[in-house]
């Protein structure tokens, strides 16, 4: 039964292994000749502590499949479990509260409100949920120390470089201290340096916090830092490797994405 208090998710499924799942998830637009099948059946288990890359050329399903994940969009057929909740059992109101109490989103263009300081674009989802704008703005300067961007509160998104907004973007996915951070290119606007440092820092909150994060991205050197990379194409998963498999398949993708 899913309790809808402020605490939702903490009295589902407590010490679960297990915190994401996916069963034979499909997803149709259109009908007809303008019918695609933009998820033919998916299979998915992501476990405690784990950084999962997914990769796939163009229209592979990869933008798709966050989307459901994230409880954004309604599978077409299946289903997505989170903490044991079947996220299609849940009403609009309900996934509402899963997203923003459950999931950190993590976005490319970083979405942050370019009238509010880093520290009030990490509370404003706390400040939202009814917690209390003091309590809201502590937890809030808690999250910015961990991405190493306190000293930076009371800036504006203008006044940060990509790395700084990415890294208060991530802060801000934290905050609510959720069951799983769903991360969409999260190195697809910054450079090659800025690139290595918010990977590394991803991979610290795995190590350290035991923080459950997918992430889509083109950049195979961003998916070798993941314990596991999921190839999808023509909405199928083609294959689910381990660490030491990862290089050698985000190559191959990579290699014909370059010959599309």
């Amino acid at each position: 039964m899913l309790v809808l208090s402020r605490k939702i998710g903490e009295e589902i499924a407590i010490g679960r292994k297990v915190v994401l799942e996916t069963r034979t998830l499909t997803k149709t637009y259109g009908e007809g000749e303008l019918r695609v099948e933009a998820l033919r059946g998916v299979d998915l288990r992501v476990e405690k502590g784990e950084l999962l890359a997914i990769m796939g050329p163009s229209g592979s399903g990869k933008s798709t499949l966050l989307h459901l994940l994230g409880g954004v969009s309604d599978p077409t057929s299946g289903h997505v479990s989170l903490e044991g909740v079947d996220l299609a059992t849940l009403s609009d109101d309900q996934r509402t509260i899963i997203r923003r109490r459950r999931i950190g989103f993590i976005f490319q263009s970083f979405n942050l409100l370019p009238t509010l300081t880093a520290e009030e674009n990490v509370s404003l989802s706390l400040e939202l949920d009814g917690v209390s704008t003091v309590e809201a703005r502590r937890q809030a300067l808690a999250s910015l120390e961990l991405v190493g961007m306190a000293h930076r509160k009371m800036h504006l998104p203008s006044a940060l470089s990509g790395g700084e907004q990415q890294r208060v973007a991530i802060a801000r996915a934290l905050v609510i201290e959720p069951a799983i951070v769903l991360a969409d290119e999260p190195t697809g606007n910054l450079d090659s340096a800025n690139g290595r440092q918010v990977t590394a820092l991803l991979r610290r909150l795995i190590s350290e916090r035991q923080q459950k994060i997918i992430m889509v991205t083109h950049d195979q050197n961003v998916a070798a830092q993941a314990d596991r990379l999921v190839c999808l194409r023509d909405g199928l998963v083609e294959s689910d490797k381990g660490q030491v498999a990862v290089g050698a398949a985000g190559q191959q993708v990579l290699a014909e994405e370059g010959r599309r």
